[in-house]
């Protein structure tokens, strides 16, 4: 069962609901050790003073930011402690808004809150009437001594709450010279209209168990086969070349053309047998993949048993 985290109270107006905090996350990360290459011993991280290389405890460390090359503004932990925020035990909601207003940029990392013992009809109370207002909840709180924004909403009968990141920390693309062009290329109707039809083939419901991270399922299928003392000849991937303008058009008839050739292949698949239709929507992908689309091959690996 998983355990909570961080415990507190939302706040609005008069009301205070008792809650915990739960991770809404699994990380599936594959993790390495660092080895030594001649013998598999592990490779161990020391602290070590630049000026004498010597190993320096944890105690006799202090923080300090680089104001000039070498030169450094020092804080002991009593100052750094000073600046910690309160450690309050409160979510203290400031606004509702539409969730649709709040650009996915400005999300981080996603939580669960749910009522501590005895707040069960106040956090039902919360959850039902922030669910018939549409409406997420802008709130800060402390964790970790630091102080967070965040937004809460209803999700399947429970709230979540999401971490955000300030408006500060958000760059603009204006403030980034390659990504906005210096003038607007001109774009021929007919090759919008083509890559909006594009865009429309391919749309379709948002269904998360769809996508699988396979790089992770890859690598895990490799760990396997060395484990058992295959060798791993990996095959060579082809870099896609960016569509140029000229074939820009070419590019977009091809992949079209891929996805009406599915649709009509997937409807004229015999259903009575109990084979299931195919999605044009996954399918299309693989078929119009290549050069002219832009998308990137997969490169996948060969094992073969050591004699």
């Amino acid at each position: 069962m998983a355990r909570a985290i961080w415990s507190g109270t939302i706040s609005f107006g008069l009301l205070n609901v008792p809650v915990k905090m739960y991770s809404a996350v699994s990380r599936k990360a594959i993790r390495f050790n660092e080895l030594r290459e001649s013998d598999n011993s592990r490779v161990r991280h020391k602290r070590v003073a630049e000026s004498d290389q010597k190993e320096v405890s944890y105690d006799e460390i202090v923080k300090g930011y680089e104001i000039s090359p070498d030169h450094y503004v020092v804080f002991s932990r009593d100052e750094l402690d000073e600046l910690t925020p309160a450690k309050t035990r409160a979510i203290e909601i400031e606004d509702f808004v539409d969730i649709e207003d709040i650009d996915p940029i400005y999300f981080e990392s996603p939580y669960y809150l749910g009522p501590a013992e005895g707040a069960e009809k106040a956090y039902g109370l919360l959850v039902k009437a922030m669910d018939a207002s549409g409406k997420a909840a802008i709130a800060r709180f402390v964790l970790r001594n630091k102080e967070h924004l965040a937004a809460i909403r209803p999700m399947d009968k429970v709230l979540t709450l999401t971490t955000m990141r300030f408006a500060d920390e958000v760059v603009a693309p204006g403030e980034l010279d390659d990504v906005l062009p210096d003038s607007s290329p001109r774009v021929d109707k007919r090759e919008r209209e083509m890559a909006e039809k594009l865009i429309d083939s391919l749309a379709g419901e948002f269904k998360p168990e769809k996508y699988r991270d396979e790089y992770r399922e890859q690598l895990l299928s490799l760990i396997e086969q060395k484990g058992e003392g295959k060798e791993i000849v990996a095959a060579e991937g082809e870099e896609p070349e960016p569509t140029k303008a000229p074939d820009l058009m070419a590019a977009l008839e091809e992949s079209l053309a891929a996805v009406k050739g599915t649709e009509l292949a997937g409807d004229s698949a015999a259903k009575p047998k109990g084979g299931k239709k195919a999605s044009p929507k996954s399918s299309s992908r693989s078929k119009s993949s290549g050069k002219s689309s832009g998308s990137k091959p997969k490169s996948r690996s060969k094992s073969k048993s050591r004699s």
